[in-house]
């Protein structure tokens, strides 16, 4: 997703717009309140074109004003309690497709301080099945969105055959239907109960993928994509600066929020055709 800084952007334009609307308050509203007395003082019958020039706001304060209140209660609501994303690709089909719109609660699990996102107040933790935005551990500037598998302390292990254990327990799933994906061929639709959480993956029906398995770190979430296949999550990232035992894990500290509804959806990245209603709905 969006490796732009909006948060930093949103404080800068919020601070600027408050010091304009302070620097007014304080300074230049009583030299126009003065320069308006004054002038009523000197003339027998003040003229109103007069008065309104004395009292016009400078171009840059009156619109520093007039924005303030607005991007300040955007930049509450985006960094305490909800964040809108796009989804750029289609490692979470079926639960997500390409170009839909969702928004992201970012108070589930603990209120940060924007843009060094620390957090400050503990709400909750992220549970196994729980569909997580996150920063990627190799690159922060850019935003993920995967299923925690996962939880600290937990034994993780994905065998060739695609099966999916946590803790040497199978994750149960049930063949419910097949499809065609242009990526991968033909694909098997399972349901899948991880959790409390019961939601739909898709598989390759041939070919078998790398296995492996983990121990997931104290602090740290495993990851994976609904598209199974066609995820690029925890089990195959490789980064040499972190250390060996943390490979494809994501620290608490990266955390954004978890991903709770579709609000619109837009596929066409040409933007040819009008977004759709027809996907709106909670996350599962």
């Amino acid at each position: 997703m969006s490796s732009l800084n909006l948060p930093l952007l949103l404080i800068i334009a919020v601070a600027v717009c408050g010091v304009l609307a302070l620097f007014d308050l304080l300074v230049l509203a009583p030299r126009r309140r003065a320069a308006i007395a004054q002038y009523q003082g000197s003339v027998a019958a003040p003229e109103p074109e007069v008065m309104e020039k004395l009292g016009k706001e400078p171009v840059l304060v009156e619109y520093g004003k007039s924005f303030f209140p607005v991007l300040f209660v955007v930049f509450v609501l985006r960094s305490f309690l909800v964040e809108p994303f796009q989804i750029p690709s289609g490692s979470m089909i079926p639960t997500l497709e390409v170009g839909d719109f969702i928004l992201v609660n970012k108070f589930a699990y603990g209120i940060r301080l924007p843009v060094i996102d620390k957090k400050i107040i503990s709400v909750g933790e992220p549970q196994r099945g729980d569909v997580m935005v996150f920063r990627y551990p190799s690159d922060p500037s850019v935003n993920y969105i995967k299923r925690v598998i996962g939880l600290p302390g937990d034994k993780v292990r994905y065998t060739l055959d695609k099966h999916l254990y946590v803790n040497d327990t199978l994750v149960t799933d049930e063949k419910v239907g097949t499809g065609y994906d242009r990526d991968l061929g033909d694909i098997g639709i399972y349901k899948e109960q991880i959790g409390n959480t019961e939601h739909l993956i898709h598989q390759a029906l041939r070919g078998a993928m790398p296995g492996g398995q983990w121990t997931v770190p104290a602090g740290h979430y495993f990851m994976m994509g609904d598209n199974r296949d066609n995820s690029n999550d925890s089990r195959y990232w490789n980064d040499p600066s972190i250390p060996k035992d943390m490979l494809g894990m994501v620290p608490d500290e990266n955390i954004v929020g978890k991903a709770f509804a579709v609000w619109m959806s837009w596929p066409d990245p040409k933007f040819s055709h009008l977004p759709t209603l027809s996907r709106v709905g909670l996350i599962k």
